[in-house]
């Protein structure tokens, strides 16, 4: 069984764990199907993520902790739920070589980091193990030993993240 860890050590950010692959177009339909949107527990909604597009979902995110996917992750309505569903499950990370805009905006705003890395993204296979520097923008296939680079998040989006999401944010800065 292989660990997944997020570490925050003076400005870095770090994600390793092992890779679950998905293709283009994963939309929030399937992410997390309607008729499960009458709840809003991250808990309920995590029991049923992916169910639709990999049954084994379930199974595969209690060892794996980062997706990656193809273009236009995320599309599809703008439902909230999708992101809460992912992060719920455990996943910490997710890389794609496009999201969905809103599907972007509503992850950031719950503390999930996602990266476009189109190149990560293409070249990642299903269970490889990956390290993420979230802080530096590099990840790092630890299975063939390949290094990509993206955009960092700036420091007050690691600010959001590192705190659980926009709400926490929030409510630490006005204390």
């Amino acid at each position: 069984m292989h660990k997944s860890e997020l570490h925050s050590e003076q400005e870095a950010m770090v994600i390793q764990s092992e890779v679950i692959k998905y293709g283009d177009n994963v939309d929030t339909d399937v992410i997390i199907p309607a008729r499960y949107l009458n709840s809003s527990d991250p808990a309920d909604l995590a029991a049923h993520c992916m169910e639709d597009l990999d049954a084994a979902f379930d199974q595969k995110v209690k060892d794996r902790k980062i997706i990656s996917a193809g273009k236009n992750f995320g599309c599809g309505s703008s439902r909230e739920h999708a992101p809460i569903a992912i992060k719920a499950a455990g996943v910490k990370c997710i890389i794609a070589e496009s999201f969905a805009r809103i599907f972007y905006r509503n992850a950031i705003n719950i503390g999930l980091p996602i990266l476009e890395c189109a190149e990560a993204a293409q070249a990642l296979r299903d269970g490889a193990e990956v390290e993420v520097d979230l802080s530096g923008g590099i990840i790092r296939n630890l299975t063939n030993g390949e290094i990509y680079k993206t955009h960092p998040f700036p420091a007050f989006l690691q600010d959001i993240i590192e705190s659980g999401g926009w709400t926490r944010y929030a409510k630490e800065r006005m204390l």
